[in-house]
């Protein structure tokens, strides 16, 4: 019996990403509350509010839950449709051209091997929709926020798939699908993510934190730069900003899909 077939009679694999500084070279989140400021849908303390928790998201020491539950609660009463069409024309005009060269062919590799994608991540899913349609993934796990008749309640389905919570929203996922995490992938920036990228047999390292970047090369783990289309075709026409590789590790070797 082949490796391959091996594998498959133990259970499926599967590719879990992260999405922002992972498929997408930028926080999502930052460039949402930038749009929210530029169109005076936000106030200055609430953006600089705003602001201090990504420096401690960045950080990895962030009270994400408490986070999540006060920003969900300004959304109470919004229609999801009208959220969805706008956050899509935000997606296409800022977000789309950060979507990373290797993050897509990560993708094109592992559909070619038969492995379930998923989108793993802490966002909700009118901010990562547009991604995962135009990645054509299958399954978006994610945080879960309370509807009502079309409408947001403000509240969110606790755990918030961060942290110990993602790995409780994979493992899940993983038990539900038929999935061998010790056959499977996992992708991320975040330290935070640590929990789930210790459960997969394969974990992969990308445009990491401090925190993950030091994790990684104690464990002489690879870790890989992601680049965005937009600043590749940008740096095209000038050698001096182009990327000098689309992959290290912390022993200076290319880090491989398999």
């Amino acid at each position: 019996m082949s490796d391959t077939a091996q594998t498959r009679s133990a259970g499926a694999v599967a590719a879990f990403f992260d999405v922002d500084h992972t498929l997408i070279a930028c926080n999502s989140a930052r460039k949402w509350i930038e749009y929210l400021w530029r169109n005076d849908k936000i106030s200055v303390a609430a953006a600089l509010r705003s602001v201090w928790w990504l420096v401690k998201y960045r950080m990895s020491v962030l009270d994400y839950e408490a986070v999540t539950a006060e920003v969900v609660s300004g959304y109470a009463g919004q229609s999801v449709d009208e959220l969805c069409k706008e956050v899509g024309a935000w997606f296409h005009a800022e977000i789309e051209p950060m979507i990373c060269v290797e993050g897509r062919e990560r993708v094109e590799w592992h559909r070619a091997q038969g492995h379930l994608l998923v989108l793993l991540t802490s966002g909700t899913f009118f901010s990562v929709e547009p991604l995962q349609r135009i990645l054509d993934v299958p399954h978006l796990v994610c945080t879960q926020l309370e509807l009502v008749e079309g409408k947001l309640t403000g509240r969110y389905h606790p755990p918030s798939c961060f942290g110990p919570g993602k790995l409780l929203a994979g493992l899940a996922f993983a038990e539900n699908h038929g999935i061998e995490l010790e056959q499977s992938y996992f992708y991320t920036d975040s330290y935070s993510d640590l929990p789930m990228l210790e459960r997969v047999g394969h974990p992969r390292v990308i445009n990491p934190d401090p925190r993950l970047k030091h994790w990684a090369q104690s464990r002489d783990i690879g870790w890989e730069q992601w680049h965005a289309q937009g600043l590749l075709e940008a740096a095209a026409g000038d050698p001096e900003r182009a990327p000098s590789s689309s992959s290290t590790s912390s022993g200076g070797t290319r880090e491989r899909a398999n």
